[in-house]
């Protein structure tokens, strides 16, 4: 069993095109028992509060699933208690969260009036020279991440050629025989989607940790030019048609694209690791897989490969159209346009 506080993750990313939301995910209102929607601005205690209903739900054996700051990961966005279809969210810009069922499940909770408003006055000055420029050094940070990606775009339209494509559509096929057997007479899976990355005032930042906390069965999959959602694409497509609910988690630096596959329910996970952030290496209790997907392996390993030495022939069965990747029917899609 997952170890609550380990299951972290990114609903929100610091992207190319500017801020993109997945909030929208948070929890189905349509079966959520209950969602907070905490307002009020900056130190009146949002993150403060979820800490405290979390750390409680914890202590009674609930599980808990964290929902970190993109721009700062120390803070809280949100908190989802499964089990019980809760939730706590910031829903204050950027990631605004409005009710969609007010009052029968959505509530409002304003911090607001839990402002020491004396004391704010008294330091007003300095409040306002510190929000001077704030935007504007966002807007910075945005063109410098769209020059980065038109960079990485470049690079991938050389490598991603029809042959690659079609190698990886085939080792998917093998992974999906072994890993993934559809079951009987199963319903499609479910698709949610998360972040496990997020570009940060600390850098780069991907939560491993929360893969293994749920996941005992680890592919790690090296990929320094952003190859690996040609591979996640059909792995995504087999297992939902395959009865399985995944977590599906795209690259902030290119919300259309999957970064990382989380199948919890079977213990399987599919991480992309680069130079730029690896791997932390063989986790304790989890089943570490080195694999290739375009360039190098960071370990010997099934499929691995040496730098700058082609990949070893393919041993899965060869290429079926039934995997090309199908958006509209596994559920796979970018959720919402930037904001």
């Amino acid at each position: 069993m997952a170890v609550s506080h380990e299951i972290q993750y990114f609903l929100g990313a610091n992207s190319p095109t500017g801020f993109y939301s997945l909030y929208s995910e948070l929890l189905p209102p349509e079966t959520a028992s209950v969602i907070y929607i905490l307002k009020g601005g900056p130190g009146c205690g949002k993150s403060t509060l979820m800490r405290q209903v979390a750390q409680q739900a914890a202590q009674a054996g609930e599980t808990v699933e964290y929902i970190l700051c993109s721009a700062d990961p120390d803070s809280l966005d949100a908190v989802v208690l499964p089990r019980l279809g809760a939730a706590l969210v910031d829903g204050t810009a950027p990631h605004v969260v409005e009710p969609k069922y007010p009052g029968a499940v959505e509530q409002y909770v304003n911090l607001g009036d839990c402002y020491d408003r004396a004391g704010l006055r008294a330091i007003r000055g300095e409040i306002l020279t510190c929000m001077d420029g704030y935007k504007e050094h966002y807007q910075r940070a945005y063109r410098c991440l769209d020059a980065a990606a038109e960079i990485q775009t470049d690079v991938r339209a050389m490598l991603a050629t029809p042959a690659l494509e079609e190698k990886l559509a085939a080792r998917a096929h093998g992974i999906l025989s072994r890993e993934l057997k559809p079951k009987r007479s199963a319903p499609s899976g479910r698709v949610k989607q998360r972040f496990l990355d997020a570009v940060s005032h600390k850098g780069l930042i991907t939560l491993f940790q929360t893969a293994c906390a749920q996941c005992t069965r680890i592919y790690e999959l090296s990929d320094s030019y952003g190859l690996a959602h040609l591979l996640l694409t059909h792995l995504l497509a087999g297992g939902v048609m395959g009865g399985y609910d995944v977590v599906a988690c795209p690259d902030p630096m290119a919300p259309d694209r999957l970064s990382h596959l989380l199948v919890p329910e079977v213990g399987l996970a599919f991480l992309s690791a680069s130079p730029a952030c690896p791997f932390p290496g063989r986790p304790g209790g989890c089943g570490w897989t080195p694999w290739w997907t375009g360039n190098c392996c960071a370990g010997a390993g099934p499929g691995s490969v040496s730098p700058g030495r082609s990949p070893p022939p393919s041993r899965e069965r060869p290429w079926s159209p039934w995997l090309r990747p199908r958006p509209c029917t596994t559920g796979w899609r970018p959720c919402t346009t930037p904001m």
